[in-house]
């Protein structure tokens, strides 16, 4: 790949994830604090991503993949996505806010699939290029939450005035810019004969469903599904417990996060090798309940570096359990129904467990929230330790270890 070519790409990356990171994380803040809105709407606000990623293989799969070059089509998107973000920044009633943001998480996880297409189409070796594109959209997450944090948008003087309101036309101009910019990367045409028929099936990875046949992919299938439920906690509620707790700059506090996701990814291959699937998962697992224990009896005080800590378990969290799920995914599937699997355990992951975990969440901080709207955040935060660490028993129990061969 030509350096031109890789530096194009990872610009495209930078401002895919600068895009999203410029809004999601604070989201949780602006909602209660200036929408007024209560855990069952921030739920639902939160819930476009899960109804995103169950639709958006219908566009690519009967729009994107047939009829247009995906570079432009992303283009499209993202400008169509500055648009929205911009009436975001403008509407002070949840009732709009959530049908525009619904509209946008339809594009955008769209975009998703997208900007992996484009950039594949330019590798002669996906398994060994993409990695190095890929991290320029973890440090472009970054890069949004610390220039919020810079901009102290998120700060209590910040969230009072609702100048947190910002992140949503940081988000309109660097998506308008990133619309624009997609116009000019390398070519990527359709890769389906739009005279083709496409099923719904085909869409949606239906055909990998025979894999579930097999009882230890199975097991792993429903755990999959099952610990998406606390990590809905983390994505919707983390945000908001730091703000209301009084942590300083929550938005930079939480790139944290991304920071150790990038050293477990480095990290995940020597593991992976010593320790097999198995354990790798479990202590996947286990670090979601750890994560929510510390979360529970932290505070911004004396106790604040185990706040800290519970963030910077993001990496073993995520990398350990869902880059280990694929690998383990690719693994088991044929030569044939390699993507269909992967697009099946996106589809359960964050669209059904998702989705589910989005409600449940908002449902238990509802019931734990005072008159004067401050949360029981030690009693919240002991569910999702609780949940995780029983998917951790189940699986111990149930999944029969076995050696997966991992190509780094």
């Amino acid at each position: 790949m030509k350096i031109g070519v890789r530096l194009q790409l990872s610009l495209m990356m930078f401002l895919e994830f600068f895009v999203w990171g410029s809004w999601y994380v604070t989201m949780g803040i602006y909602l209660p604090n200036t929408l007024g809105s209560d855990g069952a709407e921030i739920a639902m606000a939160y819930s476009t991503q899960s109804w995103g990623a169950i639709l958006a293989p219908f566009i690519i799969g009967l729009i994107a993949d047939r009829f247009f070059n995906a570079e432009r089509i992303l283009g499209v998107l993202h400008l169509l996505g500055a648009l929205l973000m911009y009436l975001l920044y403008q509407t002070t009633d949840f009732t709009l806010f959530f049908p525009y943001l619904l509209a946008y998480m339809i594009l955008y996880m769209s975009s998703l699939a997208l900007v992996n297409s484009v950039s594949f189409n330019q590798m002669r070796n996906p398994a060994k290029e993409f990695a190095q594109v890929r991290v320029f959209g973890t440090i472009g997450w970054i890069a949004a939450g610390l220039l919020i944090s810079y901009l102290n948008w998120d700060s209590q003087e910040g969230i009072s005035e609702g100048i947190l309101r910002n992140t949503f036309l940081m988000a309109a101009i660097s998506s308008a810019l990133l619309g624009v910019f997609c116009f000019t990367l390398p070519k990527t045409p359709p890769r389906m004969d739009k005279n083709k028929k496409v099923s719904i099936s085909d869409i949606l990875g239906l055909e990998a469903l025979g894999l579930l046949k097999d009882r230890n992919f199975l097991i792993f299938f429903m755990a999959s599904v099952l610990i998406c439920i606390p990590l809905a906690f983390y994505y919707q509620h983390a945000g908001q417990f730091l703000g209301e707790i009084g942590v300083a700059n929550p938005a930079g506090k939480m790139t944290i996060g991304q920071i150790s996701e990038i050293l477990f990814m480095l990290l995940l291959p020597f593991f992976f090798k010593k320790y097999g699937f198995k354990k790798t998962m479990l202590v996947a697992m286990l670090a979601w309940a750890l994560r929510y224990v510390l979360f529970a009896y932290g505070n911004p005080g004396e106790l604040a570096f185990l706040l800290l800590l519970g963030i910077a378990l993001h990496g073993i969290c995520y990398d350990f359990f869902f880059v280990s799920g694929q690998i383990y995914t690719d693994s088991k599937a044929g030569t044939h129904i390699k993507s269909a699997a992967q697009g099946l355990i996106t589809l359960a992951t964050y669209g059904l467990g998702m989705l589910i975990g989005f409600w449940i969440a908002g449902k238990i901080t509802d019931t734990y929230v005072s008159t004067e709207g401050a949360h029981a955040w030690e009693i919240i935060w002991l569910y999702p330790a609780a949940f995780a660490l029983l998917v951790f028993f189940l699986f111990f129990i149930f999944f029969k270890n076995e050696k997966i061969t991992y190509k780094a």
